[in-house]
């Protein structure tokens, strides 16, 4: 089995030297086995594509025939339809996403936002924690124990469209009012539960991570 560094480093040769070299004009972002390669007609990306599977050929290796596509970037300004307008990288998806300016007006750009499939495995890590059944645990520790997960996904997957996160963090804050209905008896009622979080919510914002990212995010 090859190590990612000796992996990396034939990546290097066989595709970042190559495009350097060959499509000196053309910029590109590569990580692992993944990339994305920016053209400005679809005649040049076509263009690279060919050469690309030839040179991958060349070396040994070849495209990923699933993920290996191109894509139009539609935007308020690139309308035409294509069979792809959308694409996933390091966990963001790009696609046209509605925003507004500072005047309130609707414009349509192509940006990205955290995927789908990044939420997913998110969510199944969460129910892993089996939060439920940590009543050994006070709040404090739990949220020591979080915290370092949960920061590190906000810092990564809220640089774009944070709003993006917020139902997803909504989860995390039904796990916790499961967790104070678990330990405290008279507690027990959702309600009451729900009550108390925003009480150490107000007292304590800073508490949790993800408390911090939201105004309403203490409510379920």
């Amino acid at each position: 089995m090859v190590s990612p560094v000796l992996a990396n480093l034939f990546l290097h040769y066989a595709f970042d030297a190559w495009m350097d070299r060959e499509f000196p004009s053309v910029w590109f972002e590569r990580y692992a086995d993944d990339a994305v390669v920016h053209c400005v007609t679809e005649r040049q990306a076509r263009q690279v594509l060919a050469a690309l599977a030839n040179r991958m050929a060349e070396v040994g290796l070849h495209l990923h025939p699933a993920k290996t596509r191109i894509v139009y970037c539609q935007d308020g300004q690139r309308r035409r339809s294509s069979e792809h307008t959308a694409f996933t990288f390091l966990g963001y998806t790009f696609r046209a996403r509605r925003n507004r300016t500072r005047h309130g007006r609707q414009f349509l750009s192509f940006e990205p936002a955290v995927s789908r499939d990044a939420l997913k495995k998110m969510g199944r890590e969460v129910r892993s924690w089996h939060l439920h059944t940590r009543s050994q645990l006070s709040f404090q520790e739990l949220a020591r124990r979080m915290n370092p997960v949960v920061a590190g996904w906000i810092n990564y997957y809220g640089r774009f469209r944070p709003w993006e996160l917020h139902p997803f963090l909504m989860r995390i804050n039904a796990y916790l009012v499961r967790w104070i209905r678990q330990k405290y008896k008279r507690l027990a009622a959702k309600r009451k539960a729900i009550t108390k979080m925003q009480e150490i919510a107000r007292r304590y914002p800073r508490m949790f991570a993800h408390w911090r990212l939201t105004a309403d995010a203490v409510s379920v």
